[in-house]
């Protein structure tokens, strides 16, 4: 049951990613997007047209579908940030020792750095293995909902296995 979980939020998240991607190609970089992945789809925060959404999303899934699996991991994505975050406070705690001495910092502050670094291609492993999957043959677009007021606009893009 876990692992049917897991494995639709991956799914959901390699949709949600390659949706955004979809989308920044068509109306360029200058809007601001969060995606959230479920078991059962994801929520998409943006300002556009629910047509847009629509059609992004379809493409994107339909890309996912004929391979384009790289669509999957994003730069974007807060996997990145969180994979930098714990190397580079592991790193850091580490280099840190036992010693606490303010002599260290200069290798804490080193070690820390060359984490946020490592953490670029790590996070995108991270993305690939683990928390994203771009196998969705069996995955539909059931609906996409629409959500917000007062300016600020969200979607549920909502998705079903096997249909």
């Amino acid at each position: 049951m876990l692992s049917a979980l897991v494995g639709s939020v991956r799914r959901n998240h390699a949709l949600e990613h390659a949706t955004i991607s979809v989308l920044l190609a068509k109306i360029g970089h200058d809007i601001r997007v969060v995606g959230r992945a479920t078991r059962d789809g994801y929520y998409l925060y943006a300002d556009i047209p629910q047509e847009l959404l629509d059609a992004s999303t379809h493409e994107a899934l339909a890309r996912l579908k004929s391979g384009e699996g790289y669509l999957a991991v994003s730069s974007l994505c807060g996997t990145n940030i969180a994979v930098a975050g714990a190397l580079a406070g592991v790193m850091s705690v580490a280099t840190m020792g036992r010693s606490r001495k303010m002599e260290n910092l200069p290798n804490v502050i080193l070690a820390a750095m060359v984490s946020i670094i490592a953490a670029q291609p790590l996070g995108r492993a991270v993305q690939k293995y683990l928390t994203t999957s771009a196998d969705l043959d069996d995955t539909t677009i059931v609906g996409i909902k629409h959500g917000g007021r007062g300016g600020s606009r969200f979607y549920k893009v909502q998705t079903a296995r096997g249909r």
